[in-house]
């Protein structure tokens, strides 16, 4: 019998998730109320950022997805000591802070990084620049290939082991197998992995911000950026802010067409053939190992190396670096708890209309909670930035707008882990709870949170450092008086401080790092189910 008294709490929170974006979207509206698509798709300027962010994302996933297929190819043929936290690694770049990963390239690939330094003395000069559309397909090519090899290899991993043993009963060599074998289970998972690609670079903010080359490189979300900072344009501002919303919006629809789930069930992991282990084979799979490990392993050393130098204890004694750590722990603590309420209280909702048969009702409860995807981050920011500096000055409100736009960027990831979990905890348990009389919170202490402590922990610690990392909410409403450390670090760069820097970043990924296990630590102790 369905009870509204559990269903009420998702309904609120859904319907703050849809006021809050709708406000924001109304704000966008009211300062563009001369929008004309046909005219401002008649501007140069708006033409040229669009095809770069077009072209951009279409390049990064090209590069990330194409080189990932090799990749994920040989580390799944392939076991050695450390493969497994290697692919943890891998799943990590997801989240890691976008401006360490920078930070590390930069160091490495810079003008006065260490490939540069390395050819001076041969008289050499750096074939690329590390800034430009160069420098940003390098940066989205190192968050974004590891990502897709990881899931690539869970795919891999689900090959069904009679179907490897029929294979090697056919003499299937190394091209056959991966075509006939390998290739349809990896085919199920590239829309999947292309979409969220694409989507990912097409967004992307704090790496065009830090490596754009001027006005030949800038993005959408970049232009929304610059309109309001630099040029306090909030007409333009919205425009451009509606224009990313409804291409994204686009985007989302077209992938969300082609994307099916694939299931993933690990399966055994058979040795290969003798024939198909030769030399040659073990070589290539070496290369395409060693080639992801330089890719990944250098910028993250880097950080962690040139974090030690001489001026770092200057650096470190900095109050001011101190007190942007402090408001980026505030934010990523607020972000992600607001966070987690909303999600719970959603997928609670969500899961007793699902028990009783009403699955439109949840399936569009999530989707309320998860519509956020359509409207990037800048865009949100944006419309916030406009709407409440009718009332009050947005600046003073910074710590409350940044906590609550990246709370929202946090909602679907936690919806999404959570929701599938608690869905399978009340069939197998609603029974045996109906029979003891265990309901309310009595059965979320004694049952939910014992059995969900695995994925809240995990969809915590990735919210918590999703949100201390993020750069696109601060660069909007930050100030001198209120920047998080990533802002903090931007600001180090771009006057090239790239010693105080380095201890920035080194502090941004200890502190990243040591939250994620720390979170993962305490809610998953003494773990019931």
């Amino acid at each position: 019998m369905l009870n509204p008294s559990r269903t009420w709490p998702g309904s609120l929170a859904a319907s703050l998730v849809v006021l809050l974006i709708g406000s924001a979207l109304w704000a966008l509206f009211s300062h563009s109320q001369d929008l004309n698509l046909e005219a401002l798709w008649q501007d140069a300027y708006l033409r040229h950022v669009t095809i770069f962010s077009f072209k951009q994302a279409t390049l990064s996933v090209i590069l990330s997805v194409g080189l990932a297929i090799p990749v994920a190819h040989a580390l799944s043929r392939r076991e050695f000591a450390g493969k497994r936290w290697l692919l943890k690694l891998f799943a990590m770049t997801l989240v890691l802070p976008v401006l360490i990963g920078v930070f590390g390239l930069v160091a490495i690939f810079g003008r006065s990084g260490l490939i540069a330094d390395t050819l001076q003395h041969f008289d050499l000069s750096m074939p690329f620049s590390i800034y430009g559309l160069s420098g940003i397909l390098l940066a989205h090519v190192f968050f974004n290939l590891p990502f897709s090899a990881q899931i690539m290899v869970q795919a891999l991993e689900g090959i069904p082991a009679d179907q490897r043993r029929l294979a090697t009963q056919l003499g299937l060599g190394g091209w056959q197998r991966f075509r006939h074998l390998e290739w349809p289970y990896l085919r199920q998972s590239l829309p999947h992995i292309v979409g969220l690609v694409f989507m990912l670079c097409f967004t992307s903010f704090a790496t065009v911000m830090a490596l754009g080359g001027g006005p030949k490189a800038t993005t959408i979300e970049l232009a929304i950026y610059q309109a309001i900072r630099f040029d306090f344009d909030l007409q333009t501002g919205a425009a451009l802010a509606l224009w990313q919303m409804m291409l994204c919006g686009t985007i989302a629809f077209v992938v969300q067409t082609f994307t099916r789930a694939v299931p993933n069930t690990p399966s055994e992991v058979l040795p290969l053939p003798h024939a198909l282990d030769s030399r040659a084979a073990k070589c290539w799979d070496l290369l395409w190992i060693t080639l992801v490990l330089l890719l990944v392993l250098p910028p993250l050393g880097v950080v962690l190396y040139r974090g030690l130098n001489p001026s770092a204890l200057t650096v470190l004694a900095d109050t001011a670096l101190w007190q942007a750590t402090m408001h980026s722990l505030w934010v990523a603590t607020g972000a992600s708890a607001i966070a987690f309420v909303l999600a719970i209280a959603v997928i609670l909702a969500s899961r007793h209309w699902r028990f009783h048969g009403q699955k439109r009702r949840a399936d569009g409860i999530e989707t309320l909670g998860a519509m956020i995807l359509v409207v990037p981050s800048i865009v949100l920011s944006t419309g916030l930035f406009l709407l409440f500096r009718q009332f009050s000055d947005v600046f003073s409100l910074a710590l409350w707008l940044v906590m609550g736009v990246n709370a929202l960027m946090a909602l679907p990831y936690l919806i999404k882990v959570l929701s599938a979990p608690a869905y399978q905890v009340a069939q197998s348990y609603h029974a045996l709870c109906a029979t003891l009389g265990v309901r309310g919170i009595t059965r979320l202490r004694l049952i939910e949170w014992q059995c969900l402590r695995r994925p809240i922990a995990r969809g915590l610690a990735v919210s918590f450092v999703l949100s201390m990392g993020d750069l696109s909410a601060i660069s909007l409403f930050g100030s001198q008086h209120f920047q998080t450390l990533p802002l903090y670090l931007f600001r180090l760069m771009g006057s090239y401080q790239m010693d105080a820097g380095a201890a920035a970043a080194m502090l941004l990924l200890a502190t990243s790092l040591g939250s994620y296990a720390l979170i993962i630590r305490l809610v998953q102790w003494r773990h019931a189910c």
